[in-house]
C-alpha cells in the first residue's frame, strides 16, 4: 500500500528540495528510500495505527520534511557551499526499472532480521505481540505494566536500533 504513494513522498520532497535549494546536495530520491526505511521499520513493530490514506499521507509528509530539515541543518553546520558541490548524473532515473527489484525486498528482509537481532528479549516480545495486532492494553495484561509504558518501551528502543543502523541518515 505505501509502494503506491512513493511518487506523491518524491514529489513533495522535491518541491522541498527545490524550494530550500538543497537540490544540488541532495537527491530526493536518497530521502524518499530514508523515510521508507524508518517507516517499514516503525510500521512492522506495530508503532503507527494510521486509519486511512490520509493518515498515512500526512505522516509520511512530515517524516519527509523532517528527514530534508535535518539534512538541511548538517549541511549548514558543516558551513558546504551548494554551488560548489556537483551532484549526480540527470538520466541516473531513466536506467532504473519500475517497482521493487528481488535485491530491494531482500535488503528489507535483512534489515528487519537485523532490527530484530539487536532489540532485547523483552523488547522482541513486545514487537511479536505488536505483529499478532495485539493492541497495547492486551499486552500490558500479558507481560504487565502499563500500556503507554510497553509502547514508549518499544518506541525507544526502535528508535536506539534505527539510530545505530544510520537508518535516519539518507547520506
Amino acid at each position: 500500500m505505501v509502494r503506491r504513494y512513493e511518487p506523491y513522498i518524491r514529489r513533495t520532497v522535491r518541491f522541498q528540495l527545490a524550494d530550500a535549494r538543497l537540490g544540488t546536495l541532495l537527491e530526493s530520491m536518497d530521502i524518499c528510500q530514508s523515510v521508507l526505511a524508518s517507516f517499514f521499520i516503525r510500521a512492522a513493530s506495530g508503532q503507527y495505527e494510521l486509519k486511512t490514506p490520509a493518515q498515512l499521507i500526512r505522516l509520511l509528509t512530515a517524516m519527509a520534511r523532517n528527514k530534508l530539515n535535518s539534512q538541511a541543518r548538517k549541511q549548514h553546520a558543516q558551513r558546504r557551499d551548494r554551488r560548489r558541490v556537483t551532484s549526480g548524473s540527470q538520466d541516473e532515473d531513466r536506467f532504473v526499472a519500475p517497482g521493487t527489484s528481488p535485491s530491494a525486498e531482500i535488503a528489507v528482509r535483512d534489515l528487519l532480521q537485523e532490527v530484530h537481532r539487536r532489540l532485547s528479549a523483552d523488547e522482541r516480545r513486545i514487537l511479536e505481540l505488536r505483529n499478532q495486532e495485539c493492541d497495547w492494553a492486551a499486552i500490558a495484561a500479558e507481560l504487565g505494566g502499563s500500556a503507554e509504558a510497553l509502547r514508549r518501551k518499544l518506541s525507544r528502543a526502535l528508535n536506539r536500533v534505527a539510530e545505530q543502523l544510520r537508518l535516519d541518515d539518507p547520506s
